[in-house]
């Protein structure tokens, strides 16, 4: 039986940056994937191949409406949608084989197999010639997947999940998403702009669940202007591929026909057969591992972090708790500030968002101040022909501390980084206001959004 100082079970961002961080560390490390390439959904089904995807629709799209105005023409432009999915697989490809590398580079041992929990301290990998392991300390990173819905039949040809969306080989004439939240959105966005009628069917009354509504309502109106149908406060009760059509049926509503349907609406902790049985580890009431505030589980020495755990379903926050994991391990101090952790969503314009929401401070009754700015002002949006959305900045009414930060425009994902950054410092909204920005540059909308904090923007 091999014996290591950490058994990591799922080598997604989270699993695999724990066990880079504890190898650096000086602990022994091994690491179970049951998928050949490493990388976990993230980058093998999931953020990269959809970004990949996503920019490379938005060129396309691009090329044939709007590059005219900037005096580049592009008669016949044509798709080829094979090398466009086969440019996706080659990102991915590589991205797979680096985490190979560091794996080497780290003297990681890993594991190919379904971990499973025999006991305490026990871990088999079950594959062709099961490997019984011993560890000092467990990790399950085992991620999340998508979340089935009563009455919808996934097939994976016809009723799909985002992992078959993501390889469609004929544009659907017409695609139907059940789900306004993020991974719904961007691939929407991605078969829309290749040609589809997309129609967007949500049980909520709005879309982007978590999302400021105040910013949320602009993306609605925008995506609708860009083609996108929404049909919302709608309880769909199945979809099944008949009769060579896919039909999904709604209460209350006609049922809708489409080539194609993509069921979005989140998902779950993937759980399943880890034999957390083995070592009465208890789960809440949403199937997520219990954990205190080092991330043990019930039982002790047995870690679990990413989807598995509370929180927002996000790879940086996975990663973020795999570091923090892995230092705690080694007997460093690790910690991660949930209030500090940003959300994207990559469509056109982007979406982003750190802290808190309006609401959630109303709710609280936080005091508050609110500026905002929009791109429409700025120079370098207007160069860059995408002038929707804005800068949103929440502050404390009497502290000045910034609370929140929500922008829809141009790079949103790139420009929430500064206020990442001065929420994880308790910056104020005068830091940011006093704070010199390049000219022209996006980033001149944050800074005018603090100066409007204080209703002292400049340039409105």
């Amino acid at each position: 039986m091999q014996e290591f100082d950490l058994v990591v079970i799922g080598a997604g961002p989270g699993g695999y940056v724990a066990a880079i961080r504890a190898a650096q560390n000086g602990l022994k490390v091994a690491c179970i994937e049951k998928e050949s390439a490493l990388g976990g959904t993230c980058l093998r089904v999931g953020c990269i191949p959809s970004k990949a995807l996503l920019e490379a629709s938005e060129l396309y799209k691009l090329a044939r409406t709007t590059l005219s105005d900037y005096g580049v023409l592009t008669d016949g432009v044509r798709l080829d949608l094979p090398a466009m999915l086969a440019r996706k697989d080659g990102i991915v490809a590589t991205l797979t084989k680096g985490i190979d590398g560091l794996f080497r580079k780290n003297k990681i041992t890993r594991f190919v197999g379904h971990g499973r929990i025999a006991g305490p301290g026990k871990v088999v990998v079950e594959g062709d010639t099961p490997t019984e392991l011993a560890a000092k300390k467990i990790l399950i990173a085992t991620g999340s997947k998508s979340t089935p819905l009563k009455g919808v039949e996934v097939d994976g040809q016809h009723v799909v999940t985002s992992t078959e969306a993501l390889s469609f080989q004929d544009v659907p004439k017409r695609l139907v998403l059940i789900g306004a939240g993020v991974i719904g959105l961007e691939l929407g966005c991605v078969w829309s702009r290749l040609g589809a009628e997309v129609i967007v069917l949500e049980y909520l009354d709005r879309i982007l669940p978590g999302i400021d509504n105040e910013i949320a309502a602009e993306a609605k109106k925008t995506f609708t202007k860009q083609g996108l149908q929404f049909r919302l406060g709608l309880r769909v009760t199945g979809a099944k591929y008949e009769n060579g059509r896919c039909v999904v049926t709604a209460e209350g509503q006609e049922p809708v026909e489409c080539d194609k349907v993509l069921l979005a609406v989140g998902r779950i902790p993937n759980t399943d057969n880890l034999g957390l049985e083995n070592a009465s580890i208890q789960l809440d009431q949403r199937g997520r591992i219990n954990v205190d505030e080092h991330y043990q589980t019930s039982s002790p020495g047995i870690y679990a972090i990413g989807d598995v755990i509370a929180g927002p379903m996000l790879a940086h926050k996975a990663e973020e708790e795999g570091v923090a994991v892995a230092d705690i391990l080694a007997g460093k101090y690790g910690h991660v500030n949930y209030n500090a952790i940003p959300g994207v969503v990559y469509t056109e314009p982007e979406v982003a968002t750190v802290g808190q929401t309006e609401e959630q401070l109303k709710e609280a009754g936080v005091p508050y101040k609110k500026g905002t700015f929009p791109f429409m002002a700025n120079a370098r949006a207007k160069a860059l022909g995408h002038t929707d959305g804005r800068v949103k900045v929440l502050a404390h009414a009497q502290t000045d501390r910034v609370l929140g930060v929500h922008i829809i425009g141009p790079r949103a994902g790139d420009l929430i980084a500064e206020a990442v950054v001065a929420i994880e410092w308790g910056a104020s909204a005068e830091d940011i206001a006093r704070s010199s920005h390049a000219h022209p540059t996006l980033s001149e909308c944050l800074k005018e959004a603090a100066l409007g904090v204080d209703g002292r923007t400049i340039h409105m």
